[in-house]
């Protein structure tokens, strides 16, 4: 445990910030998934909605650094890959 007052407060900042990544990261996760659902099932103008809700959610994650920008722009890319091909097939 921390014994300093500015330790005792980084602590609870970090607690702070550690909940709202991972509600952040979870959130991702599941819209990345409902993507890559509609698009296995066949509903492309779901998976095209749902693709802009995606990157934009992508986008802010990587802007304040939650997952790295590199990661976001790579998952953006496999998803729009992944719905051009749906929709050409």
């Amino acid at each position: 445990m921390p014994n300093t007052s500015s330790a005792k407060k980084r602590l609870r900042q970090n607690f702070k910030r550690r909940t709202h990544n991972r509600s952040v990261k979870s959130s991702l996760r599941t819209s990345i998934r409902k993507v890559r659902e509609a698009t296995a099932a066949g509903e492309i103008e779901k998976a095209e909605t749902e693709f802009r809700l995606t990157s934009k959610k992508l986008d802010k994650a990587g802007a304040h650094r939650i997952i790295h920008p590199n990661k976001a722009a790579r998952l953006k890319s496999r998803l729009s890959k992944r719905i051009k091909t749906a929709k050409e097939g």
